[in-house]
């Protein structure tokens, strides 16, 4: 068996810490925290990890719109991995959509809203994956799994709902 190095760091954001933690292959973890652990410095994955911040930093900016770093999926179900590439792939910028929507993306029943909620609630990848863009129905921001819960839903909605290059407005810290 194949021990995995994976690298670890702190990232200070205005909406909050994010740990942010990648193996050599892409990111496995980013998740608000109250922490504010040291980096760890080892492995190809500490390139992710930087690159993971710094795309976060632009995207919180109204800079970027798209992610780039690569994600390790490795250690997620099939499932859960499925709806998550699901979601990354198919609601952009300034998007949203539904449980419901993704299940059908997937050939999935409706009714299949709730293991789709289940998957969204075990992303590990807060952000990069853009759960926040996922409505209950009747359009209702819903739960978020994040410090602050919906409100910081909101405010990662309201960063995308910014004209590209401008200021987020409401959330300047």
């Amino acid at each position: 068996m194949t021990t995995m190095t994976i690298a670890r760091t702190v990232h200070t954001t205005r909406l909050g810490n994010l740990t942010i933690e990648a193996s050599d292959f892409g990111l496995t973890r980013v998740a608000f925290t109250r922490d504010a652990a040291p980096a760890t410095d080892t492995g190809i994955g500490r390139a992710h990890v930087f690159e993971a911040g710094r795309q976060i930093d632009e995207y919180l900016a109204g800079v970027r719109r798209d992610f780039t770093v690569p994600i390790d999926w490795s250690g997620v179900s099939d499932f859960d991995a499925t709806v998550l590439q699901i979601l990354h792939t198919t609601t952009g910028y300034g998007d949203t959509t539904s449980y419901g929507m993704i299940a059908q993306r997937m050939g999935r029943p409706s009714g299949d809203a709730r293991k789709i909620g289940g998957a969204l609630a075990r992303n590990r990848v807060l952000i990069i994956v853009p759960c926040h863009r996922v409505l209950a129905a009747g359009s209702k921001a819903g739960g978020f799994s994040a410090p602050g819960g919906t409100r910081t839903k909101l405010r990662l909605l309201e960063i995308e709902r910014a004209p590209l290059g401008g200021s987020p407005g409401l959330f300047d810290v």
